[in-house]
């Protein structure tokens, strides 16, 4: 009986080692994302064309799930299909890519994952009433404070055009908070929800993604769209969202989402060395401040019960 209670701690705590890992993993992914990104559209491939690449692989790969659930899932509504498609699908895409186009990959980071959080709060508190404590509402002003910092900088050195990246950043997060919040109200599993919304993605972008990929092929960016296909669609459309889901299983909702935090930082780190971006000190203001934001937001410094 001894070995056996024993035991118990060890493999939890292994479960917890596992978890930590897959999340880690997935936020690595995503944060590369943003780089591969930033790299396509500021070098050789029009976005629609990257956008392609983002959606056909995990559009064939959780095809089975899209027939069985079915374009138009049964009791969903097409309002809140189409906000899912829009939030999290082609048109949020575009919008980032394009954005990528103005501003940096540090920016990305925080302004994406920092500022949807904080509409996703103000539109619970305005449309629904939800309460705040004062953790929840000391991680929105720590948001807010990061999005300053490095919107303010944008609009000082105007000249850059980093101000429309940044605009387009903060578009991109109000869709994707919109996806957020019609994605509780879908009764989709996380599966079905990815699955409907690539393949509409694929079905959406595919007239101007398909002659894109064909001119990039013409002009000899064969590379470059392997690299995307594998990191956008393989990596991040696939493996990050079956390592994420199985790192909620481990961890829970709040400490995996606690891992999302991470990724300004990440993203910031890998533009070093891959796009020759040095983050400018307003950038690492923006990324401190809204790292610490989102963790506190996800309740990462609360006592967790057992």
């Amino acid at each position: 009986m001894a070995d056996i209670s024993l035991s118990v701690p060890r493999i939890r705590d292994a479960g917890l080692l596992w978890g930590a890992a897959a999340a880690l993993a997935a936020v690595a992914i995503w944060a590369l994302w943003i780089v591969a990104t930033r790299h396509a559209v500021s070098h050789a491939l029009a976005p629609t064309a990257v956008a392609l690449t983002r959606y056909a692989v995990p559009a064939l790969a959780f095809l089975g799930v899209a027939l069985r659930v079915g374009l138009k899932p049964r009791g969903v509504s097409w309002r809140v299909l189409a906000l899912m498609v829009t939030g999290a699908g082609a048109p949020y895409f575009l919008i980032v890519a394009t954005g990528m186009r103005f501003a940096p990959a540090a920016d990305a980071g925080p302004l994406l994952p920092g500022t949807m959080p904080l509409i996703v709060a103000a539109i619970s508190v305005v449309g629904f009433g939800e309460r705040l404590g004062a953790s929840r509402l000391a991680g929105l002003v720590l948001i807010a404070a990061g999005i300053v910092a490095i919107g303010g900088h944008g609009l000082l050195d105007a000249g850059s055009g980093a101000w429309r990246g940044h605009l387009l950043f903060v578009a991109g997060a109000f869709v994707w908070a919109l996806y957020t919040l019609a994605f509780k109200r879908s009764g989709l599993s996380a599966t079905q929800a990815v699955a409907v919304v690539s393949l509409w993605s694929f079905i959406m972008v595919l007239p101007w993604g398909g002659p894109a990929v064909a001119e990039a092929v013409a002009q000899g960016h064969w590379r470059d769209l392997a690299v995307q296909t594998l990191v956008q669609g393989a990596c991040s459309g696939v493996v990050a969202h079956v390592l994420y889901g199985f790192a909620i299983t481990r961890l829970g909702a709040t400490r995996g989402a606690a891992f999302v935090a991470l990724m300004p930082a990440l993203a910031a780190v890998l533009a070093v060395p891959i796009l020759g971006e040095i983050p400018s000190p307003a950038a690492i203001a923006g990324i401190l401040a809204t790292g610490l934001g989102v963790a506190l937001l996800a309740g990462l410094f609360q006592r967790q019960k057992p």
